[in-house]
């Protein structure tokens, strides 16, 4: 039987939607499970407010009645307004290793983006920059962190073949945590603290971070404008993480750096590196797989840097290097020995300087945003 796509309106093909990838990757060493009790929320549009506020289409390529691929199709009409542009998007792609089963799913949201008067086509992207985002290009056999893609070569080769071209790359490190570090700039932070008059806030409890939670929203919205995909931070996220992943963060790994009137000026956010128990679990918390995961929180001796960034008044004067410092501190305590550095934008040259000065720091895994002309 022919291959055809199926648009995403009924229980049986979200399902296959959203369980397809662990099928494909299913002798894949590096593929991480997603948590499916937040892909079942992400991806439900009574539940997660981005799909009112974008325009888009899930869906799924089926041969002999099987789910072979998959691909969302997103118009990101507020992102589009504020840039004055017509580009689309295309994210969440996966697909078995044949070529016309990819070239059929990627066709259909071309279609489709130009039936809605967009001019250009971009991804892996999905409705903003805290989703997975861009084909592995480089690294392909090394492990994968949570909220990162994993993607086999293959993808990489299909997009260039239909004439994408990299739009954003990425690249991502891995970083030693040593006393060895800690005592290098300990000095260069101690003047950094005093001669600027800031104050570094260190946590114990959840509770005590609560009241800091808006303001470094706030500091997010302001700095994260440079950064490509980036969405304002609503008041609502805000609330839903209070209340939804507060909870599972260490408050010793959250330090955040307020001015002499009490203003948050920089911050850092990191957490143990869990996907070896998301693994264990396969992405299911019941009935057991809660179990794996909080052990692998507690055994893990890798940390991920989730989020960090300094006001721009404030940018060049150390405070990134005092926040590090900080970090690292409370990191070795608590036994970590490496930590990740998420996705960085390539060409963000003074980051990556900074982590390359680090001795045994090591940039493991490249990424890239295609774009295509339409």
């Amino acid at each position: 039987m022919p291959i055809f796509i199926k648009e995403v309106h009924d229980k049986k093909s979200w399902n296959d939607f959203i369980y397809l990838p662990e099928i494909i990757h299913k002798n894949h060493e590096n593929w991480v499970h997603p948590l499916y009790i937040d892909e079942k929320k992400f991806f439900s549009k009574d539940r997660n407010p981005a799909f009112g506020k974008n325009e888009t289409r899930l869906l799924v390529a089926y041969e002999n009645n099987k789910p072979v691929g998959r691909i969302m199709g997103i118009i990101p009409t507020a992102f589009n307004e504020a840039n004055k542009l017509r580009t689309a998007r295309f994210s969440y792609f996966e697909c078995y290793e044949r070529k016309e089963i990819f070239d059929l799913l990627l066709s259909e949201v071309e279609t489709w983006a130009k039936s809605k008067k967009c001019n250009q086509l971009i991804g892996p992207m999905g409705f903003s920059d805290k989703e997975p985002q861009g084909f592995v290009t480089k690294g392909f056999d090394e492990p994968t962190m949570l909220v990162t893609n994993c993607s086999f070569r293959f993808m990489k080769e299909y997009i260039e073949e239909n004439d994408y071209r990299p739009y954003v790359e990425l690249c991502q490190y891995d970083l030693p945590i040593s006393s060895a570090i800690i005592e290098r700039y300990q000095k260069f932070a101690h003047r950094v603290e005093r001669n600027h008059q800031i104050t570094v806030n260190e946590f114990t409890n959840t509770k005590s971070i609560k009241p800091f939670i808006k303001p470094v929203f706030e500091l997010i919205n302001r700095i994260y404008t440079e950064i490509y995909g980036f969405t304002e931070v609503t008041e609502a996220e805000m609330e839903e993480f209070a209340h939804r992943f507060l909870p599972l963060l260490n408050p010793q790994l959250i330090k955040i750096i307020t001015n002499a009137e009490g203003k948050v000026i920089a911050f850092v956010i990191a957490m143990p590196d869990m996907s070896k128990g998301i693994k264990k679990a396969k992405g299911r918390l019941f009935p057991f797989g809660w179990l794996p995961i909080v052990i692998e929180a507690k055994t893990s001796k890798k940390l991920m840097l989730l989020l960090g960034g300094v006001d721009n008044e404030m940018q060049n004067k150390g405070l990134d290097a005092l926040l590090a410092i900080k970090l690292f501190h409370s990191a070795l305590l608590l036994g970590f020995k490496t930590m990740d550095s998420h996705l960085i934008m390539k060409d963000n040259v003074k980051m990556r300087r900074e982590i390359e000065r680090l001795e045994n720091s090591r940039l493991y895994k490249e990424y890239a945003i295609y774009r295509k002309d339409l």
